[in-house]
């Protein structure tokens, strides 16, 4: 059976603050690193459908 799934914890004060700045700075990526990314999600989902099929 699966365990219960714990309460998120709320972040007060100073964590808060940095957490806040922190989700508001943009991640750039390079090509090269969107390409990356793109090819190992196209992997993934290949091998879901296989998985798939093999059902």
């Amino acid at each position: 059976m699966a365990r219960p799934i714990r309460e998120t914890p709320i972040l007060f004060g100073e964590d808060a603050r940095r957490f806040e700045e922190r989700m508001k700075q943009v991640r750039r990526e390079t090509p090269e690193e969107r390409e990356r990314r793109l090819a190992n999600y196209r992997l993934a989902i290949k091998m879901l459908e296989k998985g798939k099929q093999k059902q």
